[in-house]
C-alpha cells in the first residue's frame, strides 16, 4: 500500500488509509502534532482523533505498522 514515512495528500490516499485502517502522522512545519486514524476527509480538512486538521497547513505521513 504505502511506505512508512510516505507523504500523503490526495483524497484517495486518505480514503485508502480509512479503508485499510492505517494510521497517519501529522506534522506542522517539521514538528509532530498527532498520530491516529483518519475519520473523515473533506476538501479542506482531515479529521483524526476527533480533530480537524487543515490540509493546507499540516503535512500527513503514512505510518503502516504503527
Amino acid at each position: 500500500m504505502y511506505s512508512n514515512g510516505e507523504r500523503i495528500s490526495e483524497d484517495h490516499h486518505f480514503n485508502d488509509h480509512i479503508e485499510a485502517k492505517v494510521p497517519v502522522q501529522i506534522y506542522l512545519d517539521q514538528t509532530h502534532r498527532d498520530i491516529g486514524y483518519v475519520e473523515r476527509v473533506t476538501h479542506s480538512f482531515i479529521k483524526v482523533n476527533s480533530t480537524y486538521y487543515n490540509r493546507g497547513l499540516y503535512t500527513f505521513v503514512s505510518r503502516p505498522g504503527y
